[in-house]
């Protein structure tokens, strides 16, 4: 029972999640934590962590992670599996057809109003990480520096175009030194 319920609410986010795995996040945290309870928020913020540092798009990694936990090897594979298959159906219908229409109006109108759609859910993503499991109880002073560290990372890669990896370093630094 179990291997079908990890295979429904996969192949569920891999149908309903547009604009890849930050934008899966609030999907995959309502099904894993809250709907199912198969982990706690404090675990799937530590999971959240650990799968941007792996390789790999991060809802894969949830989904290998979530299976391994639920239900093994076999889970695994199975919420893998799960995830990408929708994608990859409806990846061989869309192309043929696109190949067919690429320059149709509607298609082109289409293709640009998903962009900002895409961009709300990575925000809904982003709210939703906003928690105590993630920022813990660490004080008023601290996040602040955490957000002032954000705020300097965000102006070095948009304004100054900084290599995202060394200002990526540097705020790993910066966060070691303070907590």
């Amino acid at each position: 029972m179990i291997y079908l319920q990890l295979c429904w609410v996969f192949i569920k986010i891999g149908i309903l999640g547009f604009g890849g795995g930050y934008a899966m996040l609030s999907m995959i945290q309502f099904e894993i934590v809250e709907h199912h309870a198969w982990m706690t928020a404090s675990d799937f913020a530590d999971i959240v962590a650990i799968s941007q540092m792996t390789p790999g798009p991060v809802s894969i990694n949830l989904a290998t992670y979530t299976g391994y936990t639920i239900g093994g090897i076999a889970g695994s594979l199975l919420s893998t599996f799960s995830l990408v298959l929708p994608s990859l159906l409806l990846l061989f219908i869309v192309l043929k057809f696109l190949l067919k229409n690429k320059e149709n109006f509607i298609i082109k109108t289409t293709l640009s109003t998903m962009k900002p759609i895409i961009a709300g859910l990575i925000l809904s993503a982003a709210i939703l990480m906003m928690n105590k499991e993630n920022f813990g109880d660490v004080g008023f002073g601290k996040n602040n520096i955490s957000i002032i560290i954000c705020a300097i990372t965000f102006a070095g890669v948009y304004f100054l175009k900084i290599n995202p990896m060394w200002l990526i370093l540097a705020s790993g630094v910066a966060g070691w030194l303070i907590y």
